[in-house]
């Protein structure tokens, strides 16, 4: 027995299903998780001293690669005042003005702890705001487990094969209304059904939580007419995205501009952080500005400010990163792609610059009806075939690959004879 498995056998005694989050879950793919003792640049190293390219990147934070040295300092300084303080710190004001004046879509912004509850907060403001109350989210993205968001969730919901989630009472749920992703008239529809009463459209402008699903040509550009023509806003969920597509995020990188956008770990370099922002006038009316009210005792922690503005200035100062990430999902995706096809393998390759995902099915998937048609059996044979051959990977058939740019050409020609040698 390895230690791997020793420690979930103790894990599961005292963790419900023996993890602190179901993405983490082996079951789908009938494997015990992978314990992990550390991790460098590309790499990452389990408590058996097996060693893995990771494709993770602890779900997408680690643009830079593991363990970046410059952002290990400015946490070990940082954490030199202390770990928490719950009061302001000069960190939290040097974030918000680095990220201000640098995203011409946000011009006031407000740190919270995680996707979830940055998500959760936009919502609040969007209602607020508009003096609406019902939202329009697509089947198949995810936006956090909060309450009315756990409808069509995709992801981690998509695996354990649990639509929805139980103890959401109905109420909770009332004010959601479900469209089809890449899908205009669905939107249109439940505007016009709902009698202007949507205060808010939210959307991950690339679908990343029902595998990857890009955007169709016009999509989001519809979006942001709809939301226009019905004084709804648009909300950008960019917790995947957010710093990863372009520095300005999907926003920047399709030309799209949101009301309101929420980021996740991407901003704390993997640390515990959100947040939420949008133009001043929309975000002037949380508190203690305005009437909507949303706290945190940890939100701006110093620790997370440090990581996170460590590695912003990275990305902002070389922003040719995006253009090497950008390099290294065309190797990759394309190179899967091009296997597929001299091997007749009829499976599906989606990718959106460095995101990227294979669909075992032969179905193009353009939204959360088509990607339910992958055969969840292929996908775990492929994935443990994978992992024991030193390949890291989410292990779910509706979750993203994520490259960093710490990941070598070598890696990634590695990572496709692999597969080359899997699918022969």
């Amino acid at each position: 027995m390895t230690k791997s498995e020793e420690l979930f056998q103790r894990a599961v005694k005292r963790i419900p299903g023996g993890v602190n989050s179901p993405v983490r879950a082996y079951g789908s793919v009938e494997e015990a998780p992978r314990f992990i003792q550390g991790a460098v640049g590309s790499k990452i190293f389990d408590v058996d001293g097996n060693e893995y390219i990771d494709y993770i990147d602890s779900w997408g934070p680690m643009i830079l690669g593991h363990n970046n040295q410059q952002i290990k300092e400015a946490v070990i300084r940082a954490s030199e005042n202390g770990l928490s303080f719950g009061c302001a710190t000069e960190k939290e004001v040097e974030m918000a003005e680095f990220i201000c004046e640098r995203i011409p879509h946000v011009e006031m912004i407000r740190m919270v702890n995680s996707g979830t509850e940055a998500v959760m907060s936009a919502l609040r403001v969007a209602r607020g705001y508009t003096g609406k109350s019902k939202i329009i989210k697509f089947a198949g993205c995810y936006h956090g487990h909060t309450d009315a968001m756990l409808v069509s969730a995709g992801s981690g919901v998509m695996t354990s094969g649990v639509p929805d989630s139980a103890g959401v009472p109905k109420g909770c749920t009332q004010d959601t209304m479900i469209a089809v992703y890449n899908d205009l008239k669905s939107v249109e529809c439940l505007m016009e059904e709902s009698n202007d009463q949507v205060a808010a459209v939210i959307v991950e402008p690339v679908g990343a939580n029902m595998g990857v699903v890009p955007p169709a040509e016009g999509f989001l550009q519809g979006l942001r007419d709809l939301c226009d023509k019905h004084k709804a806003l648009l909300i950008f969920d960019e917790v995947i995205t957010g710093f990863r597509l372009s520095f300005s995020g999907a926003a920047g990188y399709f030309g799209i501009t949101p009301d309101l956008v929420t980021y996740g770990k991407i901003i704390g370099a993997g640390m515990p952080v959100g947040a939420y922002g949008g133009r001043r006038e929309i975000m002037e009316i949380v508190a203690p500005a305005g009437p909507v009210y949303q706290a945190g005792t940890l939100s701006g922690n110093p620790i997370a400010m440090a990581a996170g503005l460590a590695q912003l200035k990275i990305l902002w100062e070389d922003q040719d990163i995006y253009k090497r990430l950008y390099q290294k999902g065309e190797l990759l995706f394309d190179g899967i792609r091009k296997i597929f096809k001299e091997k007749e393998v009829p499976y599906q390759v989606n990718s959106v610059s460095s995101l990227g995902c294979i669909f075992f099915t032969k179905e193009k998937v353009t939204d959360y009806a088509s990607a339910k048609t992958s055969n969840t059996k292929a996908f775990s044979d492929y994935f443990q075939y994978m992992l024991n051959h030193g390949v890291h990977m989410a292990p779910s058939q509706f979750e993203a690959m994520f490259l960093s740019d710490a990941h070598t050409e070598t890696e990634i020609q590695a990572t496709l004879q692999l597969l080359q040698d899997y699918f022969a």
